[in-house]
């Protein structure tokens, strides 16, 4: 599996994402500015020293990131706005799980072209959506589920 974080903004959160890639064998794309740097102390901690071992890779924007891909990758948009639950998607083995930054989303453009793409996690009332790191896990798990 492939996860895909668009500019990524809390180094806590992509810290705990790249230690569930680790733990799941997935591939983690960062795509474009990040909101901090792979430097710093806070992405250590959360990714523990799982950091080291994960399959990372680096895209300097959206661009870049689709000219890196396959001709034939899959990708899966999750959004709060997304028209169809994550439980409707078939997720193939080498799927590309994409996700917007913490405090946006992904942007319009990206949901606008790929809305047949668009799937959301589904949420109670109160709730606008889930952490980054906690959609990712819930996303991915059902993802490798369904190709388990």
């Amino acid at each position: 599996m492939n996860v895909v974080l668009l500019e990524p903004e809390i180094p806590f959160n992509t810290g705990n994402v790249g230690r569930t890639c680790v733990g799941t064998g997935s591939t983690l794309h960062l795509v474009g500015k990040l909101g901090f740097s792979l430097d710093e102390k806070e992405i250590r901690r959360s990714g523990l020293d799982y950091w080291p071992r994960l399959d990372l890779r680096l895209h300097k924007d959206w661009k870049a990131f689709e000219e890196s891909l396959p001709a034939d990758a899959e990708l899966f948009f999750l959004s709060a706005e997304g028209g169809k639950s994550f439980w409707e998607a078939r997720f193939p083995k080498d799927a590309y799980l994409v996700f917007g930054k913490e405090s946006v989303g992904l942007p319009t453009e990206l949901r606008e072209r790929f809305k047949e793409r668009l799937f959301a996690i589904p949420c109670g009332p109160d709730v606008r959506s889930y952490n980054l790191s906690t959609s990712t896990a819930v996303v991915l798990f059902e993802a490798l589920r369904q190709n388990r």
